[in-house]
């Protein structure tokens, strides 16, 4: 037996469990958060309100175990005018990944919210977030101040319009609009096609 079997609970292990709810009693008490949803015995999803979500992770990071960040994305929840962050963390030790989520507006601020669409930067927790937070800004259009090289193109050099990933974007009138189409295509049946080009002379004892 290593080391490593001797010190880290199993997802099977009975102290596994015990270990994650002591870390979820702990964090109800600290932050404002709502709800538990454990979706297996290894995976659970948390939801934080904006202001609490770096002091939340930071915890989580520093004194919960969950260490690792395996990705950062979002949902854009278009009919509630808002988008879902879900901060998916790991906890090598209890073998058991943590979804934190927060809601943000799809708008920038105004009169009732001045912050709008941005939330604080975790590059200083997890420095492969920074990349995370490129894309979000490209693909979604959310805000992260401070993040390093956030206006710099990501995957889309030049790109002028919309950010692609919001539900509102329309693929193909975009494509019609930017793309030319391509004259001459033709849509063949697929066996007589082929024997045109492999049988030409043939053709008329079909």
């Amino acid at each position: 037996m290593t080391n490593h079997d001797q010190t880290t609970p199993s997802a099977a292990d009975p102290t596994a469990p015990q270990a994650v709810h002591a870390v979820f009693r702990e964090i109800h008490l600290r932050f404002t958060v709502r709800g538990l949803e454990e979706i297996r015995s290894d995976q659970a999803y948390i939801r934080v309100s904006r202001e609490d979500t770096v002091p939340l992770l930071t915890y989580l990071r520093d004194m919960g175990g969950y260490s690792h960040l395996s990705f950062f994305t979002a949902v854009d929840q278009i009919e509630a005018g808002e988008f879902d962050l879900l901060y998916m963390l790991h906890n090598y030790n209890l073998t058991h990944d943590l979804g934190v989520i927060v809601r943000i507006p799809r708008v920038d601020g105004d009169d009732t919210d001045k912050v709008g669409c941005r939330i604080d930067s975790i590059h200083h927790l997890w420095p492969a977030a920074e990349t995370y937070q490129r894309e979000l800004r490209e693909m979604f259009g959310i805000d992260f101040p401070g993040s390093p090289r956030l206006h710099d193109d990501f995957a889309l050099e030049g790109w002028d319009d919309i950010p692609p990933m919001r539900r509102e974007f329309d693929t193909r009138e975009y494509s019609e609009r930017v793309y030319y189409a391509r004259p001459g295509r033709e849509t063949h049946n697929t066996r007589t096609h082929m024997k045109e080009k492999l049988y030409p002379g043939e053709a008329e004892t079909w």
